[in-house]
Order: structure tokens, then sequence, then C-alpha cells
């Protein structure tokens, strides 16, 4: 299987799916690997995507900036990846809550340079048009503010952090409308297996607590609940 190949494999699980099936090969402890509540997808229909995250800092609220703008440079990062990537934009400006880095222009930039989604723990604005300009380009923020600000990029290529999920460049990520979680490479080729038998028994288990008849205690006995 191609890489490109296996990532659309893995796109073809739900995010909750592969935060189980990462479970499984006992790599990092459960409460990591995966944003918080407060990152939301924007669109709730997006369909599950996987790529690798292209990572930045950004700021909108601060009118004097001096330092120069590296959105060209994250641009020309996106189109030169070569394979599917997250833009990951972690928000230092001064007043998050009136934050804004996106949206429909510089989403559809960032698509038609080879992103599947931005994920970023500031705010974005045009939800609809970023669905008419952008479609099927995934927006996972905390929330949406009317003005753009003073956008700009201010690094690129840093380690940053997400709602509790640390994200390098280069991390692998899996994002759809359950949220992001951050896939280990050491595990990536055998995660498809896993997230099949993942499905499969959680199949078994519905089929057992739906069939007629059904008694607690025989999932207590299954599952050795004593």
């Amino acid at each position: 299987m191609s890489p490109l190949e296996q990532l659309a494999k893995l796109a073809s699980y739900d995010s909750a799916t592969i935060a189980n099936a990462i479970e499984s090969f006992k790599v990092r402890p459960q409460v990591e690997g995966y944003c918080g509540l407060d990152i939301r997808a924007m669109m709730p229909d997006y369909t599950a995507k996987v790529g690798y995250a292209i990572t930045a800092t950004a700021d909108s609220t601060t009118e004097n900036y001096t330092a120069p703008n590296q959105l060209y440079a994250l641009y020309k990062a996106i189109k030169a990846a070569g394979r599917p990537v997250f833009v990951v934009l972690k928000d230092v400006s001064q007043n998050r809550n009136r934050s804004c880095h996106a949206g429909d222009v510089m989403s559809s930039t960032f698509q038609a340079c080879g992103a599947v989604g931005l994920i970023t723990d500031g705010g974005v604005r045009d939800i609809s048009g970023i669905r008419q300009r952008a479609p099927g380009f995934g927006v996972f923020a905390a929330g949406c503010t009317v003005s753009h600000g003073m956008p700009r990029i201010v690094e690129l290529g840093v380690r940053v952090e997400i709602s509790g999920l640390t994200i390098n460049p280069g991390d692998l990520l899996h994002a759809d409308a359950n949220g992001i979680v951050s896939i280990p490479l050491s595990v990536a080729d055998q995660l498809s297996a896993a997230a099949d038998a993942v499905l499969k028994k959680e199949a078994e288990t519905v089929a057992m607590v739906q069939a007629p008849g059904f008694k607690l205690q025989d999932m207590a006995d299954k599952y050795g609940w004593h």
C-alpha cells in the first residue's frame, strides 16, 4: 500500500475509532494525544481527513507588529510538502478572544496549495464562504469572529500546543466532527487492522445489548465485570 493509499484508508475511519485503535498499542497514556473540547469542527459534516502537520504561530490583534509576516512562506511550505497536510496555527495574539486566522480566501488558498484542513486555537470567519469556495476543507477552531483584524504568521515550523495536544512539524493528524487525534508514526502502518478490530468488537457489543432478552449480566460475563 502506497503512503497516499495508507492515508486514504485511515481517513475511512472516524477519529474516535482511530483513538481507540491507538490505545491498543499502549504507546502513550490514554489521556494524551488529542485536542480538548474547546476546539470544535466548524463544519460538523466534515468528512474525516488525515494529513501531516505544518505548524506556525499567528497573531491578529497586534496593531503595530514589526516582524515580517511569514504567510507567503507558509503557503510555500504547504505547496512544497507534496502530501496532504493540516495547517496548524497556534494563536499568540494579545487577545485570543478577538483573534481571526483564516476566512474563505485564506482557506481556499490553503486548499489550493495542498492542505486538507486548518487547526487553530484562535478564531476564524466566513464559514459559509469557506463551504462555497473551499468545499471539503476542514476548519477546526475555538470559534468565529467577524473581523480579520491584523493577521500575520509570526513563526513557521515550530512545536505548538493546541488545546492540550502538542504538535510538532510533520506529526500525522486525523480529524473529523469528533475532534483531532495525533497518530504515532510508529504504529501508523498497523492502525487499519487495529481499527477494524475495534469496529468488530463494538459491533458484537451492540448486537448483544440490542438482542431480545438482553441481560446486563451477559455483558458482565463477557467482559469479566464483577
